[in-house]
């Protein structure tokens, strides 16, 4: 497909008399071949829809980059004496940083390498194949789009997206996975409902709770898989793979390939979460610390543009039952530890309208 025969999109030498964002995200869209098919096309610069404005541009001179290392966490003994050391290990990172990294977490290697190059796979295909999933409706298991707030964010992000959601439904249709990856995607999906257990298990132990408390609120329920393509970008310092955000659930298991991106914002200063060689990241979200009570911390994060790509990484969301409702949990309240927020449902924050940033202020309960 020749994008760039069909599509004119304006650049940073465009003036602003001459730019008609919401015509030109439109026009974008309706190609339904994503970033990667402006590089297939041969865009030498950023479309303007994807450049950041100028005041987040320079913010990002406040926070320096710096040379910190988010923790790496060994599991290996999980189920044996080292597992005392390890509760200890994942209250300090989700209390201090919010992010760390697991190795030795029981999903074979091969399934990891796998899970990337079916990603890869879908999104090189031929693009008319891909079109066949391309959708906005949420309420479309399996979806393939690029951003999925492209019509309602400031500057879209540099990547495409494949997802797999369990929001509408407690089972996945399999059948209606992309065959190009379909049997690397339900492998890895059936080893991250595994992990993500074991790792609400450890959260829960590291509140002062029973084993099982976070899953007996069911906070484990209702996954969503999304699978990101990063291609290379020609002028990365304009945009970003992913803006700056919280992730709106309990709990984020990420995979990412070798070229890294991903930053974390700790203490005011962007901090590189290197790739680890058989590792994950994880991550609490912003639900878990609305059940901490503030206990455990969601942070900010971003992924970074690169010359290099494609990047290739996969999310996986651990969001709650979407009628439930989840707030502080009376076990961690008192006299001294009042309740910081108010309760919610899941469904209140799954709307790509609500943007980012906005849970824990809009729940947040006045002093």
């Amino acid at each position: 497909m020749d994008v760039s025969g069909r599509l004119n999109l304006s650049d940073k030498s465009t003036p602003a008399s001459e730019y008609d964002r919401s015509k030109e995200i439109k026009a974008f869209d309706e190609t339904k071949a994503g970033v990667k098919g402006l590089i297939d096309a041969g865009f030498k610069t950023v479309p303007k829809i994807f450049i950041r404005p100028s005041d987040e541009l320079a913010k990002d001179l406040d926070y320096p980059n710096v040379h910190l290392q988010v923790p790496v966490i060994d599991l290996d003994g999980i189920r044996g004496d080292r597992h005392k050391e390890i509760v200890e290990y994942v209250l300090a990172a989700s209390e201090t940083w919010g992010f760390f990294q697991v190795v030795n977490h029981g999903v074979p290697i091969h399934v990891l390498q796998n899970m990337i190059h079916g990603v890869r796979k879908f999104h090189e295909q031929d693009v008319e194949v891909k079109k066949q999933i391309y959708t906005r409706d949420q309420m479309q298991q399996v979806r393939y789009n690029s951003n999925y707030d492209l019509f309602y964010s400031k500057a879209a992000n540099w990547r495409d997206t494949l997802t797999a959601s369990l929001l509408t439904s407690e089972n996945l249709d399999t059948d209606q996975l992309p065959a190009v990856c379909r049997d690397e995607t339900i492998a890895y999906i059936d080893h991250m409902k595994k992990l993500g257990g074991a790792l609400f298990g450890l959260l829960s132990e590291s509140l002062g709770l029973k084993p099982n408390h976070l899953r007996s609120m069911e906070c484990h329920k209702r996954e969503t898989f999304v699978c990101h393509y990063y291609p290379e970008c020609p002028e990365p310092e304009l945009t970003l793979g992913s803006s700056k955000h919280k992730d709106p659930c309990f709990l984020t298991i990420l995979l990412q390939d070798q070229i890294g991106g991903l930053q974390v914002l700790h203490k005011n200063q962007w901090v590189d979460v290197p790739p680890v060689q058989g590792g994950l990241v994880v991550n609490i979200g912003e639900f878990l610390q609305v059940v901490s009570n503030d206990k455990l911390k969601s942070v900010a994060h971003r992924v970074l543009a690169n010359h290099v790509g494609p990047r290739i990484s996969v999310a996986s969301f651990f969001t709650g039952q979407t009628e439930k409702l989840y707030g502080p949990m009376k076990e961690l309240l008192s006299e001294k530890n009042s309740p910081h927020y108010r309760d919610f449902s899941v469904r209140e924050y799954i709307s790509p309208r609500l943007g980012r940033h906005l849970l824990i202020v809009s729940l947040a309960l006045k002093p």
